[in-house]
């Protein structure tokens, strides 16, 4: 049987950069918009390095960051410009590059903010900036042309909704020609996380656009050490292995001119490099082996981890494939009004009082429940029998409701639960009091054409298109067979025990679905995990999971199963009704789970 093939984009091999010899050390300094403020000075004194990176956007910042726009504020990330202002002089002396995507929704914006810092510091930096992700002011255009931005989750058409952002997943070429031109610092919008990183191993080493493993390797490592400490312990299922957790170090990618990479961290920081550590943040927020990026696909099951030393790992082996057709845009728009109140619920006879709550609730609701767009009741047992304390006495019984109309989820909502205070279960007494409705997102993945899409460098009064993919050709699109299972493979004699005796995890969101990523540490508990942890078995494991559609990767080369659960967050992040609306906790609580484990593998 013939290897499949598809229809892609090649881009003419060119160089922006004559390659060196040696590996370019980028470091990261920025996991969030919110992350450590000192991290970036510590960077840059804790040892040698070429470029210093981060990432401060995530879909929950464009439209964080679209709601303080709209209110007069920066549409950028501000403590990117304080951090600028603590390092610039320093990384201007030693040569040292600066690439962000802080620049958010507003990247000369953000530029102009951090040339005014070089001004009051007397300081002369080249700044450039990327744009062109932003398609918000063409957006009625675009969608008038016929582009039906097709949920890319659900296959819905976006339909009429007034949005509040909408930006492209741009890749690294502007950043590589940015800093190919000279620019000391390059700010860009919404380019892809990994993409601060890619831009500039692809300038040092002189990439040319269809170098397909040494792009795909760059994105590996950028993957690694966008989301900051969490490759250096922080959020570690073994937690209690990594020393130093309580101020981890922020990572560092060597990356050679084959696209390999060493993760690293300065010496003498907190926490640790481990192929355990580097397999976590591999596995977080992904779905399908294939990893889809602006400049190359990069195929997460060719990964093979080793430890090279103290804290230096070292990723290898790394396929790319042709970059996709297709862009993603990430897309928010207002969803409507929520609001919420939670009931406590102490001692005995719990699961009666909270029938007494519910009833006595919704029939003093006009309407009742069916009067809402949305509503979730969910009784939580934190509660345990004969308890020492009041707080370990006490159940929580939460109370969500969404809807277009404010006033409906308002007061009206709220104030039913205070009037119920001298008239309803015994103990009754609930946290926070009345509270106003307040306003969520949706957001809205989907895929454009990449010719809709222009990406902008602006340098020094110059502004450039970055070349788009050229003439169409066919390839084969690569399969990568996995490790079989140990033939002669039988589980043994079984004990119950928590699956996390075993295996790490590390989950987090994806837009409205979650993935859960998993791996042990011998081939014979991947075997045994493979074999056992099924769709199905997930769906026992986590209830709240049986009504969703669960895809399951197996990752071989690093011991590792991945899940991703469409829907779990509903219509992501911001509009979440979830107590953990992120997915962050979710595979410590599946790691918690009993299971029938071989002895010998405990």
């Amino acid at each position: 049987m013939s290897e499949p093939t598809r229809s892609v984009r090649i881009a003419p091999s060119r160089s922006v950069r004559i390659a060196p010899t040696r590996s370019v050390r980028i470091a990261n300094c920025s996991g969030f918009y919110g992350d450590r403020l000192s991290a970036a000075k510590e960077m840059v004194e804790g040892g040698p390095i070429d470029v210093l990176t981060g990432d401060w956007l995530a879909e929950l910042t464009m439209l964080i960051l679209a709601k303080t726009q709209s209110k007069g504020g920066p549409g950028f990330a501000r403590t990117f410009v304080t951090q600028m202002e603590q390092v610039m002089g320093m990384c201007l002396e030693r040569g040292i590059k600066v690439v962000a995507n802080a620049g958010g929704l507003d990247p000369a914006g953000c530029a102009d903010a951090v040339q005014q810092v070089a001004s009051k510091l007397g300081l002369n930096p080249r700044i450039a900036y990327v744009a062109g992700d932003n398609l918000f002011d063409r957006f009625g255009d675009m969608r008038a042309s016929g582009i039906p931005f097709e949920n890319l989750d659900t296959g819905i058409e976006l339909g009429a909704q007034k949005i509040v952002s909408a930006n492209a997943y741009l890749g690294g070429w502007g950043i590589a020609e940015a800093l190919g031109e000279g620019a000391d610092i390059v700010i860009a919008g919404r380019v892809t996380d990994a993409a601060v990183v890619v831009g500039p191993a692809a300038w040092f080493h002189g990439w040319a656009r269809d170098d397909w493993d040494e792009l795909a390797g760059a994105v590996v490592a950028g993957h690694v050490i966008e989301c900051g400490c969490q490759a250096t312990g922080g959020n570690y299922s073994f937690f209690q292995e990594i020393p130093g957790l309580e101020r981890p170090g922020f990572p560092i990618a060597e990356i050679a001119a084959d696209g390999s990479s060493i993760i690293t961290k300065h010496e003498g920081t907190g926490g640790a490099v481990t192929v355990g550590t580097v397999t976590a943040q591999v596995l977080y927020e992904i779905g399908s082996p294939r990893y889809a990026n602006p400049d190359v696909v990069a195929r997460f099951d060719t990964i093979q981890l080793s430890q090279e030393g103290p804290d230096r790992v070292l990723i290898s082996g790394v396929k790319g494939e042709p970059a996709p057709e297709s862009l993603k845009v990430a897309i928010n728009f207002d969803g409507g009004f929520r609001n919420r109140f939670t009931f406590c619920i102490t001692g005995l006879d719990i699961e009666e009082k909270a029938a007494l709550i519910e009833r006595s609730f919704w029939a003093q609701i006009p309407g009742g429940r069916a009067s809402f767009e949305h509503s979730q009741v969910r009784l939580v047992r934190t509660d345990h029998p004969d308890s020492d304390s009041n707080e370990a006495a006490t159940a929580l019984l939460r109370f969500t409701v969404k809807d277009p109309d404010e006033r409906k989820v308002g007061r009206a909502f709220s104030n039913v639960a205070i009037e119920m205070a001298l008239a309803s279960y015994p103990g009754m007494f609930g946290v926070g009091g009345p509270s106003v409705a307040e306003p969520y997102g949706v957001y809205w993945p989907t895929l454009i054409p990449r010719d809709a899409v222009t990406e902008l460098v602006t340098f020094e009064g110059r502004t450039w298109n970055i070349e788009s993919p050229g003439r169409l050709v066919t390839l084969p699109v690569m399969s990568v067979g996995g490790r079989p299972l140990d033939s002669g493979f039988a589980s043994g004699v079984t004990q119950r025990a928590p699956l996390g005796r075993v295996a790490g995890a590390r989950s987090g969101d994806k837009g409205g679905n979650a993935n859960v990523g998993l791996w042990v540490r011998s081939n014979d508990a991947y075997d045994w995990m493979v074999s056992v942890l099924t769709v199905s078995k997930l769906k026992e494991l986590l209830p709240e999971t049986v009504d969703l559609v669960v895809n399951r990767y197996e990752l071989p080369n690093m011991l590792a199963v991945n899940f991703v659960i469409v829907g779990l967050l509903e219509e992501g992040v911001a509009a979440s009704s979830r107590f953990d609306p992120q997915a962050k906790g979710l595979g410590e609580w599946l790691r918690s789970r009993f299971v029938e484990v071989p002895v010998r593998l405990l």
